[in-house]
């Protein structure tokens, strides 16, 4: 079998290139072309290797436990030496598999360096930022970045994060909020502006409901809710009416846009945030009849996140510059 041949040679710790030489030398002497493992294989048992633990591998990876475990059964076979024993407190290396793992995380670690190496001098920045803040805030000030950087091309993905979060992989950089509570200690945040909010709403129904000076008065309409989660408006009713209002009551939309949309119908009161929805106050589209009545957001303010990887790229530094420069504005 390869991996006792190789054994065989007398040396404990191969290199990545030794290995794949002893490659070349099996295609040579079975003489066939040798198939090179699945790459999903592959990086399955590297990632339950190192963790020792299928479940942790499938974290890390974002398949199921039942997934990584087809996937070392594959490459078992193709190999054709088993990789793991089975015990019920989890997974051990065979001999084998202590032998395969240091070659493996060698060759993952030179293609993940040389992508980064190639990456780090690509044009493109690929960023992804959710709706209201794509709409709101980075959309109408991007032409001023392509202006001052026109070698850069900006890919922008207006999309929320999945489950996994922000993906180096995919991205350069995201927007997000300051205090996110899942994200790994890891990723790099610049806080942009924050987010601060008041009850807000259209003239049209004030005309119908009569003045707003208390927060009593805002009982005679709607909340209208970004999230299904309503924190918006319980940040701002635990800041300053505790027991007065129901931050639970009114009418949910999937995302702040539609929220803010009705609001401006008047159909009630909307959460508004004092940067994002600027173009409305300053148009007269939405007023804030309790302006003097503003906290901040439960997650904090907008600031844009990345990887320590990618952090001081050049294109990723230009365009944190451009951004925290834009943003003071809004401060």
């Amino acid at each position: 079998m390869l991996l006792q041949s190789v054994k065989a040679t007398g040396d404990d710790a191969l290199n990545a290139n030794q290995f794949f030489a002893y490659l070349g030398s099996a295609k040579l002497i079975l003489g066939y072309e040798m198939r090179l493992p699945p790459l999903n294989a592959l990086r399955a048992f590297e990632a339950a290797a190192r963790h020792e633990s299928y479940i942790g591998a499938s974290a890390e990876l974002n398949i199921t436990r039942g997934a990584i475990s087809r996937h070392v059964k594959i490459l078992e076979d193709h190999l054709g030496v088993q990789l793991f024993v089975r015990r019920a407190q989890g997974v051990h290396l065979t001999e084998a598999g202590q032998q395969f793992l240091p070659v493996l995380s060698q060759a993952f670690r030179q293609i993940k360096e040389e992508a980064a190496r190639l990456q780090s001098h690509a044009t493109d920045l690929r960023i992804i930022c959710p709706p209201a803040t794509s709409i709101r805030w980075l959309i109408p000030h991007l032409d001023g970045f392509r202006a001052r950087h026109p070698d850069i091309r900006v890919r922008l993905t207006t999309e929320f994060y999945g489950e996994v979060g922000f993906n180096n992989l995919d991205y350069d950089l995201g927007f997000s909020v300051d205090y996110w509570p899942t994200r790994p200690p890891e990723i790099i945040t610049l806080q942009l502006f924050p987010s601060r909010l008041t009850p807000a709403c259209a003239p049209s129904l004030l005309a119908k409901i009569g003045p707003v000076r208390t927060i009593s008065d805002l009982k005679k309409a709607d909340f209208l809710h970004e999230t299904p989660r309503h924190e918006d408006w319980r940040s701002w009713i635990n800041a300053f009416a505790q027991d007065q209002l129901d931050p639970m009551s009114g009418i949910e939309f999937p995302n702040f846009d539609m929220a803010s949309r009705a609001a401006t119908l008047g159909a009630g009161f909307v959460m508004g945030d004092l940067v994002l929805c600027k173009e409305e106050f300053e148009s007269g589209a939405l007023v804030a009849p309790l302006s003097d009545m503003v906290c901040d957001a439960e997650y904090g303010g907008v600031c844009l996140i990345g990887s320590p990887e990618k952090w001081n790229y050049p294109k990723v530094v230009a365009f944190r510059e451009w951004a925290a420069e834009v943003a003071s504005h809004d401060t």
